[in-house]
């Protein structure tokens, strides 16, 4: 096996866990571990191009140049978050694909929920977000595998504050943690499980093409930035103002602005009485 894909030993605590949540993981118990790391993609981009089976999952301690949405780093603290990426493996019509994103927000937010007890919820089109305005918990980064049109696997990768740390200034005053917002210590094993279990089970559904489900859940998790909620864009260099009003079903958000149906699918996009950007 190649140098870079030579591992750790799981933590004990999270090996402990996942043996006792074998039923529910799945596939998704297959845990590849390294204290420190690049990028947990960069690992599970290797490991699928090498044939990995989904649920392939890389778990790091910290991460020295994690990368979030559109080139940023994510800032990734030895200790002090969970960096996890997991393969998957599209099954069926490629139709699917564009809602891979939406579908892990929402498995996502709904096992940190399960793990911590903290109400979670989402920003378009992968933030994971609490509190008034929005406080940023984490977020995930999509990444394809594959050579030209086929895509072979994608890369889920899931990056969650879940201890206080000292945050870099430039994302000091949007920030937290989950152990922040309660006050408490949380069980990082029992986060890394939840989050396996409920990705297995929201990646099942979408290749079953349970879209409706999926995007009614998500409605249900980011219905705050929803339903005439202000917002502000840019497109082709021009700021925009409108409303967000829905996401449709392959994971668009519908815009009405200046009495005209928009439809984004990328960008950013700033929640005016929610975001704090």
């Amino acid at each position: 096996m190649p140098a870079r894909l030579t591992f750790d030993p799981l933590p004990q605590d999270v090996a402990e866990t996942l043996a006792v949540s074998r039923t529910r993981v799945g596939a998704f118990g297959n845990v590849r571990y390294r204290a420190e790391v690049d990028s947990t993609n960069d690992l599970a981009i290797d490991l699928a191009a090498a044939g990995a089976p989904e649920g392939t999952a890389v778990l790091a301690g910290a991460q020295r140049a994690g990368r979030g949405r559109r080139g940023r780093s994510w800032f990734s603290p030895p200790g002090a978050g969970l960096y996890l990426s997991v393969v998957v493996r599209p099954v069926g019509p490629a139709d699917a694909l564009p809602l891979v994103t939406l579908a892990s927000g929402v498995a996502a937010a709904r096992a940190l929920h399960t793990a911590t007890g903290l109400g979670v919820e989402l920003k378009w089109p992968n933030d994971l977000v609490t509190g008034r305005p929005w406080r940023k918990l984490g977020g995930l980064l999509c990444e394809a595998v594959g050579g030209g049109a086929t895509v072979d696997a994608i890369v889920v990768g899931i990056g969650v504050n879940l201890r206080p740390a000292a945050y870099p200034p430039e994302i000091a005053d949007r920030a937290t943690s989950i152990e922040d917002e309660l006050g408490r210590p949380v069980d990082r094993a029992l986060v890394v499980c939840e989050m396996l279990a409920s990705l297995a089970d929201v990646t099942a559904r979408l290749w079953r093409r349970e879209r409706r489900w999926i995007c009614d859940e998500w409605r249900r998790l980011g219905r705050a930035g929803l339903g005439g909620a202000a917002i502000r864009w840019t497109e082709q260099g021009v700021a925009r103002r409108g409303v967000a009003r829905d996401i449709d079903d392959e994971g668009g958000l519908m815009v009405d602005a200046e009495g005209r149906a928009h439809r984004l699918v990328g960008g950013e996009v700033f929640w005016e009485r929610l975001s704090r950007e």
